[in-house]
């Protein structure tokens, strides 16, 4: 039975409902949290898989250009948002670490202080032993 996504107008609370799809559209929904009938259904985002070829072309079109990598040891933002796109481009979990260092780079922070703050992140794996 799909669960669908409302949200009530009223009290501003998100809510799931469970019904087969001939109850939707003739089942009256109310939210679960006031009971008004003021509700809207929340449409979710959608997400596209994408092959590990196109990923890599994706990355490739933003830094073909030589230029495009100039200046980043230079410009802690500028790296913290390729690094950032890189990162979800690669479509794989990264370590919390890793936003913690994205974060901290696209807030301007210094790459030698975030290093020296977290010794640790990327040592072995990175064959920095």
């Amino acid at each position: 039975m799909p669960l669908y996504d409302f949200f009530c107008l009223d009290c501003q609370k998100r809510f799931d409902v469970f019904m087969t799809y001939t109850e939707y559209g003739a089942r009256p929904v109310t939210c679960s949290a006031c009971g008004s009938k003021n509700v809207r259904r929340r449409i979710p985002r959608v997400r596209v898989a994408k092959s590990d070829e196109s990923r890599m072309d994706s990355l490739a079109g933003d830094f073909s250009d030589p230029s495009a990598l100039a200046g980043l040891e230079n410009d802690p933002q500028a790296m913290g948002r390729m690094m950032r796109k890189m990162g979800n481009e690669m479509g794989e979990q990264l370590p919390p670490e890793f936003n913690d260092v994205v974060d901290r780079l696209e807030k301007g922070q210094n790459p030698e202080e975030i290093e020296k703050e977290m010794p640790d992140f990327g040592g072995d794996e990175m064959g920095d032993e």
